[in-house]
């Protein structure tokens, strides 16, 4: 007869443990997870790469990412028209520029292109997008098109993630690339009528000597106005101020700034801070408005580049 071993909790755990050691069959070793290849010519040796994050992760990449770069010539010409046709929308390094274009590093259309097949239909036929700047259709030969698309995507292969900037840093915006002669001819055809440079834009040059700010403010018509002919400038915010004179039928007249104004009622603010409303049936009463930045928001629709960087040159003289 066999002695009955008595073993305390723990050590018949222990017991078992060694026999399912015993027992148990090795594993096969597990693969590494698959590395994602950068485009030809990258590296994933460091963060910011493609292929990789800051720990080392591999990250999803697109086709623009997996496709061989194209040629220096094709990206250098594709840049050349990316910057004359694109970067005024959608910025310099793609991230969107002044005139509000979509970020085109987040863009499904920049990212799933690979040969210009998705970005070249856009080009050409423009796009229309709820709440975003209508994009005008753009007259560009096949090869110019492809060389733009190629150029987006060898900017998209070097961002660190999705959405992420290209690595390095931002660039350098040119924006005093206008010929200041033809600045100064446009400007006296179309602004000389509200503004004199010996007067109410004497020195905006120097007041504004960042050339980007410069352009931004007088294309959006920020600072002066009114007061050219050689008088004194007008403060910004009365200057860009809408009034109205209100006549009632009994020829009773108020003057102020325009706080609302629809088919159904006109409110405006006094000299002295009151508001007054006045209820509208058709023509009565009369209202005049006064709109200092009309002007500037009718150009809107007429600059072209050309004309914006000319006229931002000749500012620029004013010093």
């Amino acid at each position: 007869m066999q002695p009955i071993i008595r073993r305390s909790p723990a050590t018949a755990l222990a017991w078992a443990c060694a026999a399912l050691a015993a027992v148990s069959v090795p594993l096969p070793a597990q693969a590494p997870p698959p590395q994602v290849q950068p485009p030809q010519g990258q590296t994933t040796a460091g963060p910011g790469q493609t292929g990789q994050d800051g720990r080392g992760r591999g990250l999803a990449t697109f086709p623009a990412q997996q496709r061989p770069l194209a040629d220096q010539a094709v990206l250098t010409r594709g840049k050349g028209l990316y910057d004359v046709y694109c970067r005024s929308c959608h910025g310099a390094d793609l991230r969107g520029g002044d005139q509000g274009g979509p970020n085109l590093l987040r863009s499904p259309v920049a990212l799933n292109d690979a040969d210009g097949e998705a970005i070249g239909p856009v080009v050409r036929e423009g796009r229309q997008t709820p709440g975003m700047p209508m994009m005008p259709a753009i007259k560009l030969a096949p090869g110019d098109v492809n060389a733009v698309a190629a150029y987006v995507r060898s900017i998209l292969a070097t961002a660190s993630r999705q959405g992420g900037p290209p690595p390095g840093p931002p660039p350098v915006l040119k924006v005093l690339v206008g010929d200041a002669a033809a600045g100064q001819r446009y400007f006296a055809a179309k602004c000389s009528a509200c503004h004199v440079p010996t007067g109410d834009l004497k020195g905006v040059g120097a007041k504004y000597p960042d050339a980007t700010t410069l352009q931004n403010t007088w294309v959006a018509g920020g600072g002066g106005g009114r007061g050219g002919r050689g008088g004194p400038p007008v403060p910004a915010p009365a200057a860009r101020s809408v009034t109205a004179t209100v006549t009632t039928p009994d020829g009773r007249r108020a003057e102020g700034r325009v706080v609302r104004m629809d088919d159904f009622i006109v409110i405006i603010e006094m000299e002295d801070g009151m508001q007054r409303s006045f209820r509208r049936d058709g023509e009565v009463p009369r209202i005049e408005v006064r709109d200092p930045l009309e002007g500037h928001r009718k150009l809107l629709v007429e600059y072209t580049d050309k004309d914006i960087h000319d006229v931002t040159a000749f500012l620029a003289t004013l010093k």
